[in-house]
């Protein structure tokens, strides 16, 4: 989809062959260029990580076309840095559901709902945010 010349959905440049995805990343921010980063080290060909660059109106169609590419992935996961009641979930979570086909797995994948956006420690930060692109690839 596209407002002008701007995408709403960015598909990964790096799958040559979509019928080799096993598992679809979901997300939005620069949490992308950070699972991109991992994807190369890891050499993880069979993921495909999409970006949504404008979540509201939420594209739907477009997003379902991409996803339906895909047809033998079988986990989607919203990835996130932000905690689950903070960030993009609350809202993906509830339109995600017509464009996600039965009998694949969709979760969430990120930091836990807590009180604060921050741990308030930088090392903490690192962990944590080590962690989830971690449980991403996993």
């Amino acid at each position: 989809m596209t407002v002008g010349q701007f995408q709403l959905v960015l598909i990964d440049p790096a799958i040559q062959d979509p019928q080799s995805i096993r598992r679809v990343l979901l997300c939005s921010g620069k949490v992308y260029y950070e699972l991109l980063q991992a994807r190369e080290e890891r050499r993880s060909t069979h993921i495909a990580i999409i970006r949504l660059e404008q979540l509201y109106p939420f594209p739907e169609w477009n997003l379902s076309e991409i996803l339906g590419s895909f047809s033998r992935a079988e986990e989607i996961f919203w990835v996130q840095e932000e905690p689950q009641n903070m960030g993009a979930w609350n809202f993906i979570s509830r339109h995600i559901a017509h464009t996600v086909h039965f009998g694949r797995d969709f979760r969430y994948v990120g930091r836990p709902e807590r009180a604060s956006p921050a741990s308030g420690s930088l090392k903490l930060y690192r962990k944590e945010q080590q962690a989830l692109v971690s449980e991403a690839f996993e």
